[in-house]
């Protein structure tokens, strides 16, 4: 691979001894990584079950290499489960490292394609709200499949300036996630393209864009709260450089230390003429760990969490709801009853009652389904927040059932099961809907889903 001759230039001044190694990197194979959806199974249960050759990921506890040369987890039918992500180590870091817990009220500023913020949403384990932002609208496309993949219940997905939603939600959030858009230099053992783009995307113009972003984030973040912010280049002047200008600025908020000893180096003050508190980021570098490389850090604004939990919106009028109720009753084992609210003909469950007008939103909660003439049809998203046990009616396929691949292709067949909406499992976790009629299932899986 050639590296541009600024780039190595700089990266020789940079690294000193330690150049050879990093560009010798170069000669090592891709590597590959997949994260457990813990909101599904957990880790141990994922290995053992699909019987790969998987290796732990050190900064993240579900998270694992694979041999990507002989395996394809994205054609396997637990991918369509949604039972893992399929994300490069080193993106795992900044979602890993940043304290998530039930009930916290988290923000992905830059989340497309997903990855981070379904990571998150595993942390959070159905409660509290997460709220996945990314300004491109065709990302958002990625986003939002990825989000209802993985059967997250609590997820806002908007498609916004960051400056636009800090206006709206000004201290609202005590965890944000800000991995940075970036000039990417830590793709390039990955990805050619990526260098090819590098003298496009110039640093000046990324920090430009990252400057913006973090203060933003500032605005929207509660007191008493955490900023991951991470981006996958080695720039100097997007990483401590970036974060010296942004304490400057802000003298609300300080670094905080976090574990490093899973393969991070301390940051480097002295590439940025900055503090010493800069040594409080972390670098995980190609030449050392098993990854393409990123930088993190997490940034505490000091003060209270003052948040009141805003009071709850009116739910939707019952007798709208009635075939949604009929619904229920006749089909499911669990009840969703509070949180409903009515967009036209559609339903959502709503984390929180947020003020959303005039935002591009592109997903208000979780989508259940939509009110027909004198019926209810179930979502996609909804099948996939579901157990087995929450139905009354089930098909349940193994690996090896050929119904399976007819299904995910969204053909018909005969099935063995009572009449009516039934979700169809794979080894007792969902993959969507079928409603079976004199024992012939008529296919409910999503079209922009079949494989």
């Amino acid at each position: 691979m050639k590296l541009p001759q600024e780039y190595t230039e700089k990266m020789k001044k940079l690294l000193g001894s330690e150049y050879s190694a990093y560009i010798n990197s170069f000669k090592e194979p891709r590597l590959y990584g997949l994260r457990a959806n813990t909101l599904k199974i957990g880790a141990q249960e994922l290995k053992d079950k699909t019987g790969w050759r998987l290796e732990n990921v050190p900064w993240c506890k579900e998270g694992f290499y694979y041999d990507g040369e002989s395996l394809r987890p994205a054609k396997h039918p637990f991918y369509n489960a949604g039972l893992f992500y399929i994300q490069e180590p080193s993106a795992m870091s900044a979602a890993a490292i940043l304290p998530v817990a039930p009930g916290d009220r988290v923000l992905d500023l830059c989340a497309a394609p997903g990855g981070k913020s379904t990571q998150a949403a595993a942390r959070l384990k159905g409660k509290g709200i997460i709220v996945s932002n990314d300004i491109s609208a065709s990302r958002c496309k990625a986003l939002l499949k990825n989000i209802e993949l993985c059967g997250v219940s609590n997820c806002i997905i908007t498609n916004e300036d960051p400056q636009r939603l800090a206006n709206r939600f000004k201290g609202f959030f005590n965890r944000i996630l800000v991995d940075a858009p970036c000039s990417g230099e830590g793709m390039f053992r990955k990805d050619e393209a990526a260098v090819r783009s590098w003298e496009t995307h110039k640093t000046e113009m990324c920090c430009s864009l990252q400057r913006d972003i973090l203060k933003a984030a500032a605005r929207l973040l509660s007191g008493d709260g955490i900023i991951a912010y991470s981006t996958c280049t080695f720039a100097p002047e997007e990483d401590e450089g970036m974060i010296q200008e942004f304490l400057n600025e802000n003298p609300d908020f300080e670094l905080m230390d976090f574990d490093k000893k899973c393969g991070f180096d301390n940051g480097h003050p002295e590439w940025v003429n900055g503090s010493d508190e800069l040594k409080k980021c972390g670098r995980l570098m190609p030449y050392k760990v098993k990854g393409e490389g990123h930088f993190l850090c997490l940034l505490h604004k000091k003060g209270t969490d003052s948040f009141i939990k805003p009071p709850k919106d009116r739910p939707a009028e019952s007798k709208l709801l009635k075939d949604y109720f009929e619904f229920m009753d006749r089909y499911m084992n669990i009840e969703i009853t509070e949180d409903i609210v009515m967009h036209k003909e559609s339903l959502f469950k709503v984390p929180y009652c947020l003020d959303l007008s005039g935002l591009r939103v592109m997903r208000s909660g979780l989508y259940i389904g939509d009110l027909k003439k004198n019926r209810f049809e179930p979502s996609q998203a909804f099948a996939m927040t579901l157990k087995k046990e929450n139905v009354k009616i089930s098909v349940d396929f193994d690996i090896n059932d050929d119904n399976l691949a007819r299904y995910l292709r969204g053909e018909s067949f005969a099935v063995d099961c009572d009449d009516g909406w039934a979700l169809l499992c794979l080894e007792g976790y969902p993959l969507g809907w079928g409603k079976v009629q004199k024992g012939r299932l008529k296919n409910k899986y999503l079209p922009s889903w079949m494989v």
